[in-house]
């Protein structure tokens, strides 16, 4: 009889291997779909906050270059204000310089 008891005692003991195995198995494979689900959520939002970024420089990119269109309609007004200047100052002192090179030329040196 102690025999059929130590049979029994361990039958008990592989059963409870056995479930044992199971609880494992099963913990692992909750844990690898746990760890899935992870990257795949970490994944969208790596690709949210790309294109949330994307959006944004293309937003800076856009002001900027609306504003290059303003700088660059400031730029040719403030040119064309200093080449009226120059021309100003040209015509008032072209008469002297017309004076002094008709010296120059004109003056023999001995």
């Amino acid at each position: 009889m102690d025999s059929m008891r130590g049979q029994g005692g361990i039958q008990m003991l592989l059963n409870a291997e056995q479930e044992a195995q199971q609880i494992v198995t099963a913990a692992k494979n909750l844990k690898m779909t746990r760890l899935r689900q992870a990257k795949e959520e970490a994944e969208r939002e790596v690709a949210n906050y790309r294109s949330y970024l994307e959006a944004e420089y293309q937003k800076s990119i856009s002001e900027s270059s609306g504003s290059s269109d303003s700088t660059v309609k400031r730029l040719d007004t403030e040119t064309e204000e200093k080449i009226q200047s120059l021309k100003g100052t040209a015509s008032k002192v072209s008469p002297e310089i017309v004076k002094m090179l008709i010296k120059y030329i004109t003056t023999v040196r001995t």
